[in-house]
């Protein structure tokens, strides 16, 4: 791997700990929506799948 693929993979890392974090902060405050763990957990699977496709293009 080159360090440019290595650096957009980090980025990628980053970029869904923040989104898994700010769904889980979301659900948090607003426990009726759903179960905290539950919203960060599924959230974080959907941006896994849409990483994975781009990366086997």
């Amino acid at each position: 791997m080159s360090s440019l693929n290595l650096l957009v993979l980090l980025l990628l890392v980053l970029v869904g700990l923040l989104f898994v974090g700010a769904l889980a902060y979301v659900s948090h405050q607003h426990p009726a929506l759903a179960t905290p763990l539950m919203v960060a957990a599924a959230g974080g699977a959907v941006l896994v799948a849409c990483v994975g496709v781009i990366l086997t293009r």
